[in-house]
Parts: C-alpha cells; structure tokens; sequence
C-alpha cells in the first residue's frame, strides 16, 4: 500500500509521461523473473495470435497489463482529459438502461473495466459499481481507498446477508452492475466452454445472478490500443428479463456460451489484452492405449 500511494502520488504530481518509465522497469521484472507467468503468457499468445510467440509479444503482454492499472489511477481520479477513448455500442447500453431494469455488465480480465467512467462522465445519470467476492471486495477497496477514497462507494460485495438486497436495490435505481466472468475464486459450478480452439471452463455464478433477478445482461471491455487509446465496446448478451424459471437453466446456458464467443473474438482483435497470467485451459486427456 506504501508503494502504491507513492505511485500515485508520483503519477498525478509528475505527470502519466513521467511515471510510464517505471511501467518498463515493471514489464521487464515479470518477463525475467515471474517463470510461470511467463509460461502462460506464451500458452495463452500462441492461441490467440496462431504463431509461437516472441519475446516481444510476452513484453508487450506484461506492458499491456502494467500500462492499464497505472492508468487506473488517473482513471478513479476522473481525469478523462488525458485520453482518447472510441466508444462502439454505446446506443446499445443506452437502450438497455432505458427499460429502467437495471443492467449486468459483464466483462473479463481484459483492457480496463475502469473506462466505463468515461461514459459516467458523458451520461451523468449512468451509475456504475463493481460486484465482487467479499476477499476481493476487501482489497480492491483498500487499493482504491489509497487512490482516491471517494472511489470505495462503487463496490458491492458479495457474501453478506443482505448483498443480493443492495444488489436489487441499485439495479431498480437504473444503475449498472459490473461483473467479471471469466474466472472464479470459490466453489462456483464451472460450465465447459470452447476459447480460442481449445476447452475450457467458464463460473456461471454471474449469469445466475443476474437470471435470478430478472435483468438483462450486456459485454463490456474497454481495450488499451497504445499511448493514451482505449477502444470501449458494449454487445448485448443476454436478456433475463422474461425467462420463465424452468428455462432458466438453458438460458444461462446459451448466455455463457454467448460470453465465450465475445471473449473468444475479442482475444483475437486484441491478444495483448487479456490478462490471464495462468494456466487457463482444461488440459488434454490422455489418449488411452489400444485394446488388445
């Protein structure tokens, strides 16, 4: 925490040009030195650009990720004037929220999820906060604390006797739920998925929620193209909103399916910026040997 306060602080007094230098020095540290991280990038890469990647690619994997939480701070900070987003799909979040439902955002480990601040400054009435486990919650609040401590407001989390209440609650305001669902840190039931030609497993626990509350359900990512870029993109995903509650099953279904065909397209439009520094996919069965 002492360090990320220093971070900060050099970042908002020297400047985002300043303080990206130590970005590099970050890079490098985790491609020479984190070997496992290392050797995911590179599965992962190989996937997604169809080629063995270079070493190159593996930098430019660990800068991608590093140059998104730097600019996280700028970000919870609200200072927007130092980027340049493009924003595609954004009637079609509007027109959700226009049904004055409520709407899930359901995103990955991919770009920058702190983005969506950049339509909250254009569209003042756009309420965004994060859905999260109760551990996560814990610690994404005390990081943000330490950037800006009017940003802890815009977490909800999970695991407390009255979390589904003040999740309802905010959706019948209109606002905006935003969860990740491409990975899970408990015992969630795990549904197999097809990612980037190979096998995988994907939580369903979001696309329940959000079935249980009846709402509908958008893709969200907001994707780092290089210097101060970033690429927002919303594509409808879901719409719980009239599934009766014995097709429930099939419509979570059919959205986590939905969700591994976004992600899929969207690793390959951006490979760099999914951030899965870990072994993600099932592994191969072992052939079994001949009857004789």
């Amino acid at each position: 925490m002492l360090m990320l306060r220093v971070m900060t602080w050099i970042s908002l007094r020297l400047g985002r040009r300043a303080a990206r230098v130590v970005l590099h020095l970050i890079a490098a540290y985790f491609l020479l030195l984190a070997p496992a991280s290392r050797r995911a990038s590179r599965a992962y890469l190989r996937r997604a650009l169809g080629r063995p990647p270079h070493w190159r690619d593996l930098y430019r994997h660990f800068f991608t990720f590093a140059a998104t939480i730097h600019d996280r701070i700028y970000l919870v900070n609200q200072r927007f004037e130092l980027f340049d987003f493009e924003v595609h799909g954004e009637d079609t979040l509007l027109g959700l929220l226009a049904a004055g439902k409520g709407l899930f955002l359901v995103g990955a480990h991919m770009g920058s999820f702190e983005v969506i601040r950049a339509i909250g400054r254009k569209n003042a009435d756009l309420r965004v906060a994060m859905v999260m486990h109760q551990e996560n919650a814990r610690k994404i609040n005390a990081m943000l604390a330490a950037i800006n401590p009017e940003a802890v407001q815009d977490i909800i989390a999970l695991g407390h006797i009255d979390s589904m209440l003040r999740l309802r609650e905010f959706l019948d305001a209109g606002g905006a739920v935003g969860m990740l669902a491409d990975r899970t840190p408990g015992k969630d039931t795990l549904h197999p998925a097809q990612i980037l030609g190979a096998n995988a497993d994907l939580p369903g626990g979001p696309f329940r929620t959000a079935a249980l509350l009846r709402r509908p359900v958008a893709f969200m990512t907001g994707l780092y193209l290089g210097g101060n870029r970033y690429a927002i993109h919303f594509d409808a995903l879901a719409d719980f909103s009239t599934v009766a509650r014995d097709q429930r099953d099939a419509a979570v279904e059919a959205a986590i399916a939905r969700y591994a065909a976004l992600l899929d397209h969207y690793c390959r439009a951006a490979p760099y910026n999914w951030f899965n520094f870990f072994d993600f996919w099932r592994p191969t069965p072992a052939a079994s040997p001949p009857q004789s």
